[in-house]
């Protein structure tokens, strides 16, 4: 079923086909989803989060929820990727922890699946959580300055103190410690995915050792090097990074090359924005700023 809207036709959620893709990239398999639009305004590039995979950005069960299914019916290609040491390419992550490599690696991997595939005008990058760093390395290298934007969420500077006193109290119980930072409040997010389980993978080695360097130098070093528009958005009841208006004037301070620097609060949503119920209105406010990057950049 199609409906139409002036000369297009437009796909409903449900129906936009989604296909997978792995590619051999000097002999490390990459993996990525990938969504088309007919003739795209312009493509996004979807990055996880921590112990999870591409499927962060299809929501199960609730495609209207989806952002590899939303952003297509309304013109814009998506390519969800597996981060390195994440979907097929998990048994090499020892070998591509390097962040040069690991960029290398997601830039190889976006041009091989898109190929001669329409690209609009140019390509937009959509991080969240652990999948923030490498988007900002990704936008920091020479090749980021091609880029239409990018869109952080899930991620900060300095931990919010309840997740501190979660993650630092001795004794059993650390998944429930995570699971109640994570994924509260209940209320949220539909039951089917509440928790994480159905989008659940490993998490490489390498994150563990990697997070604490990025946020306390490589962050704020590579931020002030980002030369194409930046939107921020916490969720209202994130309860991993501080969110008080001082720590977000600290974020955004740190891009001080981005022609633009957008800070957004998004109402009813958790840390897993792309998962909860008010996903739609994310996905949909982030792309009415990706037309605005495209307006921009013509």
């Amino acid at each position: 079923m199609t409906t139409s809207a002036g000369s297009d036709l437009v796909r409903l959620p449900h129906e936009v086909p989604i296909s997978s893709a792995v590619v051999d990239i000097d002999g490390v398999p990459m993996s990525a989803k990938l969504a088309e639009a007919a003739d795209p305004r312009a493509v996004i590039v979807a990055i996880h989060g921590g112990v999870t995979t591409s499927a962060y950005f299809d929501c199960p069960g609730h495609p209207r929820l989806s952002l590899l299914r939303t952003a297509p019916a309304l013109g814009f290609t998506v390519i969800a990727i597996d981060r390195p040491g994440y979907g097929s390419s998990a048994p090499h992550a020892a070998d591509i922890a390097p962040a040069a490599r690991r960029v290398d690696l997601t830039y190889a991997l976006i041009e091989q699946v898109l190929g001669s595939r329409p690209r609009g005008a140019g390509m937009f990058l959509l991080a969240h959580s652990a999948g923030c760093e490498l988007a900002v390395r990704m936008a920091a290298d020479e090749r980021g300055a091609q880029l239409l934007g990018i869109e952080l969420a899930g991620t900060g500077r300095e931990h919010h103190p309840e997740a501190v006193r979660n993650l630092t109290a001795s004794g059993p119980g650390r998944g429930d410690r995570l699971r109640e930072l994570l994924w509260r409040p209940e209320n949220l997010y539909p039951a089917e995915v509440f928790g994480g389980a159905a989008i659940a993978s490993p998490g490489p080695a390498y994150e563990a050792t990697m997070m604490p360097s990025w946020v306390a130098h490589d962050f704020p070093r590579l931020a002030a090097t980002v030369r194409v528009p930046v939107r921020f958005t916490v969720g209202a009841h994130e309860k991993v990074w501080r969110t008080d208006p001082l720590a977000l004037g600290q974020i955004t301070a740190m891009f001080t090359a981005a022609p633009r620097v957008l800070l957004n609060e998004q109402a009813d949503a958790g840390h897993n924005l792309s998962m909860g119920h008010s996903a739609t209105a994310y996905h949909l406010a982030v792309m009415s700023f990706i037309e605005e990057c495209v307006i921009a950049r013509r």
